[in-house]
């Protein structure tokens, strides 16, 4: 079982940064892909970013390539979701998740662990 919280949801202008982070319970952090998903209201969920277990490799959505960073902390089972460069368009709830499947590519629906999510506004 691993329980999952985030924090770092906020409000914020266009053009600014947030870090998210998402700190996970348990022994066996280090054996799951870890993955930030963002749902806007009345939208699907949306895959954001994926990291490996080891944190070497990374997986981004087209539409945030280039301004999220994801990175990962196994010693404090912990995952980090930088975010730079936010547009309205990047408002949403974002959820952090951990996948026991070895496929930063995996969809959300082979995710095993959900946290409850932060909320992150970007005013335009």
């Amino acid at each position: 079982q691993v329980q999952l919280v985030e924090s770092g949801g906020g409000l914020v202008q266009a053009g600014g940064s947030l870090r998210l982070s998402c700190a996970a319970s348990g022994r066996t952090f280090s054996s799951y892909v870890m993955g930030w998903f963002r749902q806007a209201r009345g939208k699907e969920r949306e895959f954001v970013s994926a990291i490996s277990r080891s944190g070497d490799s990374t997986n981004y959505g087209d539409s945030v390539k280039g301004r999220f960073t994801i990175s990962r902390d196994n010693a404090k089972n912990t995952v980090i979701l930088q975010m730079n460069s936010l547009k309205p368009e990047d408002t949403a709830v974002y959820y952090c998740a951990a996948c026991s499947y070895q496929n930063i590519a995996s969809p959300s629906s082979t995710y095993d662990y959900w946290g409850q999510g932060t909320q992150v506004t970007v005013s335009s």
